[in-house]
């Protein structure tokens, strides 16, 4: 009987315990939603924030706007009143100087006639004779001609009252508010010093004809352009590493000028340390970010290799290696190599040797130094060539070796080769690199 209770009671111990673990999953469950609904909350409140401040500071500028075009315009008419007016007024000011002064000539004329007529008899006939002939040269029958009231102009203004009633319409058919954009981020792969940024279409009514990406660092910076065009994912570069980056997207609908709402920020960061080339080697020169090589002129050769091995394998990942863009092409040479080895080896002017696998710039295969049967296009100016490696077999190391497998993708001018690159120790990560007999190709690594 004491055995049974015992018993009984782990039974209880362990449903209590069970159901004390199914509470606690419970409590994590509901928090976890709690946290979902508090940043659904604050989404709300922070994007109807920003919305409240961009179409106060829109329609503060429209009406700063329209204040400047109105007065611009008052003042252009006002200008064609006073040009009219003194157009038109200025043929009647030299009307009236001349009526003037024939009024002036009459009254002096009076006077004289007057002065003729009433004077002595002795000079009374001269004093005649002489009005009268000035009388005479005066011409007392010409008057000026005087516009009538019909032929000279009447200023007024015609105000098209349809304006306002355009403008009203115009005005509030003007601004929407958008709660679902059409557009919105869906993955962010880290990178060496990068991160591919995808995004989808969530409306399917809506056609995109141009997508537009913005990113910025943190959030104490404007957002800025880093891609527009009609792909659905772009490369960012130069993002430094362990810092939060805030990225956002909108799209331009087919046949339309203006854009989307932009989707919901998210942040995406990188782990990745940036891939660089050693410096300091004779015959390459780099860019200020060490990802750009460039042969030079010089007579030297040999392989210039990457700062670090940063690629990293993965045991049951599967990953891109590097890619390297090729930006201005020198003289092909059939020793001329890009690819990936185990480890830094001087005294080499080519990756075509042991524990490394690389592409000629004539297209050709090699793996630890053997050319392959399989060939890709000629490298020529803006070719990518990229290396795509994961792990198909991992083992213990042993004397016989061959326990350590990568499955190599080599891809070029959409054409691609895949093999397995066997080795004799296990490699966590790897060197990249490359040589160049002639001057002139330029590589970038990313």
């Amino acid at each position: 009987e004491a055995a049974g209770e015992a018993e009984a009671r782990l039974l209880l111990l362990q449903e209590a315990r069970e159901s004390i673990e199914a509470a606690r999953s419970y409590r994590r469950e509901l928090q976890q939603r709690l946290r979902g609904l508090h940043q659904a909350r604050q989404q709300i409140k922070e994007s109807a924030a920003l919305t409240r401040d961009v179409l106060e500071q829109h329609f503060n500028d429209l009406k700063g706007t329209l204040k400047k075009l109105l007065d611009e315009r008052l003042l252009s008419l006002l200008q064609e009143v006073d040009a009219i007016e003194q157009e038109s007024i200025k043929p009647l000011d030299e009307c009236q100087k001349l009526i003037e002064h024939g009024v002036s000539t009459a009254d002096e004329l009076l006077r004289e006639g007057e002065s003729a007529v009433d004077g002595d008899v002795g000079q009374q006939n001269e004093k005649l004779c002489n009005f009268t002939k000035k009388a005479l040269h005066i011409q007392l029958d010409s008057l000026p001609e005087v516009p009538s009231l019909v032929d000279v102009p009447c200023l007024s203004a015609q105000l098209d009252d349809c304006l306002l009633t355009i403008l009203k319409n115009q005005i509030f058919r003007h601004g929407t508010v958008a709660s679902r954009p059409p557009v919105q981020l869906e993955e962010f792969v880290e990178k060496p010093g990068g991160i591919l940024v995808r995004w989808c279409k969530v409306d399917e009514d809506f056609t995109p004809q141009d997508y537009r990406l913005q990113f910025r660092k943190g959030t104490a910076s404007h957002f800025e352009d880093v891609y527009v065009g009609s792909e659905t994912e772009f490369m960012v570069l130069h993002i430094d590493p362990n810092v939060d980056y805030q990225f956002r997207v909108c799209a331009r609908g087919d046949g339309r000028q203006e854009w989307s709402p932009w989707s919901v920020p998210q942040l995406g960061r990188t782990t990745l340390v940036p891939h660089e080339w050693t410096a300091g080697l004779e015959g390459y020169s780099l860019s200020s970010r060490r990802n750009i090589a460039l042969r030079n002129d010089s007579q030297s050769c040999g392989v210039l290799y990457s700062k670090a091995p940063t690629y990293f394998c993965g045991q049951t990942l599967t990953f891109r290696q590097v890619l390297l863009g090729i930006e201005t092409v020198g003289q092909p040479d059939r020793r001329d190599s890009l690819g990936v080895c185990v480890e830094q080896q001087n005294g080499f002017d080519s990756l075509q040797r042991d524990k490394a696998v690389c592409v000629s710039t004539n297209g050709a295969v090699f793996v630890n130094g053997k050319e392959m049967t399989n060939q890709l296009p000629a490298v020529t100016s803006g070719s990518t060539v990229t290396f795509d490696m994961e792990v198909v077999q991992l083992g213990p190391c042993s004397n016989e070796g061959g326990n350590f497998k990568l499955r190599v993708t080599i891809s070029s001018n959409n054409r691609e080769v895949v093999f397995d690159w066997v080795l004799d120790q296990c490699c966590g990560s790897l060197y990249f690199g490359c040589s160049f007999s002639y001057p002139g190709w330029k590589v970038l690594v990313f």
